[in-house]
């Protein structure tokens, strides 16, 4: 019956939040110095709780590689003398839910369960977070498993040119880590290594905190105080070193198999908290985040077939993350693909966007916007990111109407100043040895 129940809310929790509803943030910071974000909803006997520390693939080396990934998944496997079947039967006998996520900024882990069964899924999940015991037998066989996966993704045209394309934006940053690792690198760590990166990145002083729900603020009080008082009382993360701007184009073929090309360019773009965000954000829609209405799928999807699928986006980590370009096409058609993405991308920067264009983009942004905010689960997220990144904690209901502020000229003027082709990074997997970048 609480397995049932549970799935129940599950279905309910879209409804939690109406189209037009205000979302009051409470924040504090605990007494060790974990930052705290709370949204108060009693609608559902549901809690929904996140944990995220700055222990992203950017905080390993060359030589560590997959060491800051393997850290976050090898603490499900095996806490305070609980293996992995233990703690995978403690939460689903009460029906509830063990998340997480992982980038190249954080890691992190969720926490969804009904109010009556809290005490004892908060247990559960305090102990992994505060006792994990990296078994050295689990150890061995996860890297197994990775690396068998890591030699299957060298076949992949998807994870090589990823893989290519982060290491032609970032050289020799952090930013250009496989999360994944290599196999060299996976097949040196040893437990202790996991322990050390434990203590150093999941300190309490670095970590935020989220939770909304079911609870009062003075229950949120005693769960994050919780939480906070078990994790490592070590020193607060250093900053992730600045991200250099691409001087010159580069561009790698690398031949493979497959019949289709897989092709990405771009150049690191922007950080989140950007003054340009929002100009940024709306002016992609229109050039190739907007799917099907874009500029890029209308020119060189609808208007001449040459690919299967394009895109572009920005995503704005802690120093610039990637401004990405991607696309697939037949082989025999990669040059010309490639050729128009680059003018329509050009063209784009240069001579700007139309009022309708912007109208149209607005009107699907907004439109689209109560649909990210519609359940406990979706607004957990952002708490999450508002508390890593410190952005306002108006952030969620700010965000319409600073999309509705920008104008053409801001559009025209930021990419003209943040997006430059002729420095472009291109990856293509797959081309014909002809295949050029321009």
């Amino acid at each position: 019956m609480k397995k049932l129940q549970f799935v129940f809310t599950l279905i309910l929790s879209l409804l939690v939040f109406s189209a037009n509803a205000a979302v009051k943030i409470n924040h504090w910071q605990t007494a060790t110095g974990a930052r705290v974000y709370f949204v108060e909803n009693h609608d559902l006997p549901i809690v929904d709780v996140s944990v995220s520390f700055p222990a992203g693939s950017s905080r390993d080396t060359a030589a560590t590689s997959g060491l800051a990934g393997i850290t976050r998944y090898m603490m499900t496997l095996g806490a305070a003398g609980m293996d992995e079947e233990v703690i995978t039967n403690q939460f689903a006998d009460i029906g509830a839910q063990l998340g997480g996520d992982f980038d190249m900024d954080k890691a992190g882990f969720k926490l969804r369960t009904l109010t009556s069964e809290q005490g004892k899924a908060l247990d559960t999940f305090q102990k992994i977070l505060h006792h994990p015991d990296f078994p050295s037998a689990v150890l061995a066989r996860e890297k197994t498993r990775i690396i068998s996966g890591l030699r299957e993704s060298e076949t992949q045209p998807e994870s090589i040119s990823n893989k290519a394309f982060m290491k032609a934006l970032y050289g020799t940053h952090p930013y250009s880590l496989d999360d994944s690792g290599e196999v060299d690198t996976v097949s040196q760590i040893k437990t202790e290594d996991l322990r050390q990166f434990y203590q150093t990145y999941y300190s309490a002083k670095s970590a935020v905190i989220a939770l909304i729900g079911d609870m009062t603020e003075s229950q949120a009080h005693a769960i994050a105080d919780s939480i906070s008082a078990g994790l490592p009382q070590t020193p607060a993360f250093s900053k992730i070193m600045p991200v250099e701007s691409l001087v010159r184009a580069s561009v790698m073929n690398i031949s493979h198999p497959a019949t289709q090309a897989h092709i990405l360019l771009g150049q690191p773009g922007i950080k989140r908290g950007d003054p340009d965000y929002f100009p940024l954000y709306v002016g992609n829609y229109i050039l190739g985040g907007g799917g099907f209405v874009s500029r890029l799928t209308e020119e060189v999807r609808e208007k001449r077939g040459l690919v299967y699928s394009v895109y572009s986006y920005f995503m704005p980590m802690s120093e610039n993350g990637p401004f990405q370009i991607g696309l697939q096409t037949k082989k025999e058609q990669a040059n010309d693909a490639l050729k128009l993405v680059n003018e329509t991308v050009a063209t784009f920067v240069s001579k700007g966007v139309t009022e309708k264009e912007l109208r149209a983009a607005k009107d699907n942004i907004i439109g689209g916007f109560p649909m990210r905010i519609d359940s406990n689960s979706k607004i957990l997220d952002y708490l999450g990111v508002i508390g890593f990144y410190q952005l306002p904690l108006t952030y969620l209901d700010d965000f319409n109407r600073e999309i509705n502020k920008v104008t053409v000229p801001q559009i025209n003027d930021a990419f003209k100043r943040r997006v430059n082709p002729a420095n472009f990074a291109t990856v293509i997997v797959g081309a014909d040895s002809n295949t050029q970048s321009k």
